[in-house]
């Protein structure tokens, strides 16, 4: 078990109260699990109050104890109460903020009406964005954690080749797949930020059930064990001559790699094939044009327009209708972070320490899926990979 540094720490914050002090606010506070732990360094339930200048304060209500061991932040201190937080505040010499930052594309409403209460005469922003820029670039600490969650992904993908076998369900190579990870140190939790995003972080299918759409807002969906979680490894037995799909989230540290591998036991169809082949193409092109200050969508678009051009409208990242508008998202601590090669984000450049995951994918109903995923990040030499089992298409005798 790692604890983030100090120096992380203060990093962090310096670099959120720089944009805070850009965008005229007098603080931010952060009670967001997520958020809580890239600035705190530990998901104590609290108030991380941060002011536009001056030393954090990590107001804990549970544990205090806990928290002072596992941040290094200088100022840990208990408090029962959001009523507490202007006095807090105040032992410490800060005034009354006028603009304060919250985390509003999650935070509860209630809790939102909470802090109404505690200042009554402030204006209250979204400080979401301001966030969701600073982790967006990764440290070198962070990125040598990611490196570790992709060995943990290989070591899963060659487990993966000694288990998948006909007449095994699903969910069956799900969990062997699962206690590979958790042996490995896999926290067995993927962060998502979106709401209703639950996401296991296995998502293991076999022939027609990697074609079933499901409600998480990703291009593979999966039956599932039932419908109060419909999506991901499900009760189907693996049948000769189908492709296996594993969409493996390898997480060490509380931070995310994401891999996708096919495995083909015994022959499977010419399309799969040709499919399986020019998804590797379209990573290629973005392998390309991923460079320095290049247009998150623009590099969506570019991809798109090849998928389009190979003749995939109907099937790329997705089935007609149920198709995502994205082919990579970022990932950290969560795995929507920023940067999103999606439509639309045609204002927003990629930079150096940006790290994502790229999964170009097919879905042909009533066949299955085929597709690649890996992990990158983009360094001062250019765009390098992170996941780094073979990107070949495995085939396993039947």
């Amino acid at each position: 078990m790692r604890l983030t540094p100090a120096t992380e720490l203060e990093y962090r914050c310096k670099k959120l109260q720089d944009y805070m002090i850009a965008d005229g606010l007098d603080a931010v506070i952060i009670v967001q699990n997520a958020d809580l732990f890239y600035f705190t360094g530990t998901v104590q339930s609290g108030n991380l109050y941060v002011p536009a200048q001056g030393q954090p304060i990590f107001m804990v209500r549970k544990d205090a104890g806990r928290a002072r061991m596992e941040s290094g932040l200088k100022e840990v201190v208990p408090f029962g109460s959001m009523k507490e937080i202007p006095g807090i505040l105040s032992q410490y010499g800060y005034p009354e903020p006028g603009r304060i930052g919250l985390e509003l594309d999650v935070l509860p409403v209630n809790f939102y009406e909470r802090y109404k209460k505690v200042y009554p005469n402030a204006v209250f922003m979204d400080a979401t964005p301001l966030i969701r820029r600073v982790r967006m670039i990764k440290s070198h600490y962070e990125i040598h954690l990611m490196q570790d969650s992709a060995d943990q992904n290989d070591r899963v993908y060659r487990r993966a080749r000694d288990i998948i076998r006909v007449g095994a369900t699903d969910l069956e190579i799900a969990a062997e797949l699962e206690y590979t990870a958790r042996k490995d140190g896999h926290q067995g939790l993927v962060r998502m930020r979106g709401f209703n995003s639950e996401l296991f972080y296995a998502q293991i299918f076999s022939g027609v059930d990697s074609a079933v759409p499901a409600y998480p807002d990703t291009p593979l969906g999966g039956m599932g064990l039932n419908p109060s979680f419909g999506q991901s490894a499900g009760l189907k037995r693996i049948e000769p001559n189908e492709a296996v799909l594993i969409d493996f989230a390898g997480c060490v540290d509380g931070y995310l790699s994401d891999q996708t591998r096919v495995f083909a036991v015994g022959k499977i169809s010419d399309r799969l094939q040709r499919g399986y082949a020019d998804m590797l193409e379209i990573q290629n092109k973005m392998m390309e044009i991923a460079v320095r200050g290049a247009a998150w969508g623009s590099v969506y678009d570019q991809c798109l327009a090849l998928a389009i051009e190979m003749g995939y409208a109907d099937s790329f990242m997705g089935t007609r209708g149920s198709q995502v508008s994205f082919i990579g998202h970022g990932l950290g601590v969560e795995i929507d972070e920023y940067p999103f090669i999606a439509r639309g984000f045609n204002d927003m450049t990629l930079e150096v320490g940006m790290a994502f995951a790229f999964e170009p994918k097919l879905v042909f109903p009533g066949e299955g899926a085929i597709g690649i995923e890996n992990t990158f990040y983009l360094s001062n030499e250019g765009l390098k990979r992170l996941t780094h089992s073979s990107d070949e298409l495995v085939v396993l005798p039947v």
